[in-house]
């Protein structure tokens, strides 16, 4: 049967533009269409894992990283309260053997989307999808500009990829899931920070149970972040809530040094940090895609690292067959593994590390000697990916139960 294209990707982010760039070089006939003329700051995620940047290696979006100006972090600075426990090297540890990423997120979409042209995809921006009607072929309504020019597309597949917040992930056929906890992640963009650029540094603070993450960017530009009970204290939004975030760091031990001079560079936000996704997400030739299939709580970091996974995923089982309808079942699957495995071990992490009250005091007595003698009873599935192997017993060896259980019998 005709179409107008051979793949319709709604939403040019980071894993749509990734799909239609590898998509379009392979040959195939691609439109992205993207609602927003110009990517703005919306504090969105902005570190890239070592395992996620093995996907983009993998998707051959190395040039594009550079080209956005992607700055490579070798270490780990990770701390308890403000005492650092580990320095940690990325490259020589992690099966990869990747650093760590971080880049400003518009930058990145940009260079992405031109990537995808360039091979390429035609690109249309200012395009508002209205419907997305699932079938054989799949059809998608849109209207460009205010009053301007509308139409109906057809595709071989339709691939919604417009974020955590899609509309259209609630298509017949879609079963939508949703955690329940109440962490949330507020999020600002400093300038003027003396955050040491080779590092990555990670705050875990269990008394009140929050992370904090300053990530660099490079010219003393550093995005911080705060994890925290949304119970435990009022959200922070805009501007004025800037010097409330920085005083809520002083537990950190550093704050004040990295700070002293730090000016806002971009919006503050807070956002519910509880995972969304669907079951199966591909469907009478629809298929999910990024966030829009599955979004992680951003506290732990695996946002961006999960949308190219995605995107990878989904190019792979396209191009293992001429059946795309085969390829998208095969796809959906996979993607629920791998989010699965995500999903499950940063619940364990948000467990250990952050839940308040005697028990949880307890678990992290039980555990933390026995972490300190030996650093692998923690699952390193967020920096090391979903294909290390996690065995039946890695929550007991984390929470150290298996010790008790063996003191027992």
């Amino acid at each position: 049967m005709a179409t107008d294209y051979d793949l319709i990707v709604v939403g040019a982010g980071i894993a749509g533009s990734s799909l239609a760039h590898s998509m379009a070089a392979d040959g195939a006939r691609v439109l992205v269409l993207e609602a927003e003329t110009e990517f703005k700051d919306r504090i969105r995620g902005e570190v890239l894992t070592p395992w996620g940047v093995a996907e983009a290696r993998a998707l051959g979006l190395e040039e594009a990283l550079h080209a956005a100006g992607a700055q490579s972090l070798r270490w780990l600075n990770q701390y308890m309260g403000p005492q650092q426990i580990e320095r940690r090297d990325f490259p020589a540890t992690t099966p990869t053997r990747t650093p760590l990423y971080t880049f400003y997120h518009p930058r990145m979409q940009t260079a992405l989307l031109e990537a995808a042209r360039a091979r390429g995809a035609e690109i249309k921006r200012g395009v508002m999808v209205s419907q997305v009607e699932p079938g054989t072929p799949p059809r998608i309504t849109y209207r460009k500009g205010g009053q301007g020019e509308t139409g109906e597309l057809t595709a071989g597949l339709v691939v919604v990829s417009d974020g955590r917040n899609s509309h259209f992930r609630r298509l017949p056929g879609f079963e939508v899931r949703v955690e329940s906890h109440t962490l949330c992640i507020a999020g600002v963009l400093l300038e003027q920070t003396s955050v040491p650029e080779d590092a990555f540094h990670m705050f875990t603070n269990p008394a009140c149970g929050e992370i904090t993450v300053f990530a660099p960017e490079g010219g003393g530009r550093a995005r911080v972040y705060l994890c925290f009970w949304k119970e435990m204290k009022p959200r922070f939004q805009g501007s004025a809530d800037v010097a409330r975030l920085l005083a809520d760091l002083t537990w950190t031990g550093v704050a004040q040094e990295y700070f002293r001079e730090a000016r806002q560079a971009g919006p503050l936000a807070t956002f519910e940090g509880a995972d969304t996704w669907v079951e199966h997400p591909y469907g009478n030739n629809v298929a999910l895609l990024g966030d829009a299939a599955a979004s992680n709580d951003p506290a732990w970091g695996q946002g961006l690292s999960l949308a190219l996974r995605s995107a990878r995923s989904l190019r792979d089982a396209l191009q293992r067959t001429s059946n795309w309808q085969v390829a998208g079942d095969e796809y959906a699957r996979e993607q629920s593994a791998f989010y699965t495995k995500v999903r499950t071990v940063a619940g364990w992490f948000r467990e250990f590390f952050l839940e308040q009250g005697a028990a949880a005091d307890a678990r992290r007595a039980q555990a933390l000697p026995l972490i300190a003698q030996d650093g692998t009873r923690v699952p390193d599935l967020l920096f090391s990916g979903p294909d290390i192997p996690i065995s039946t017993n890695a929550q007991s060896r984390f929470y150290g139960t298996d010790k008790a259980v063996a003191a027992a019998m």
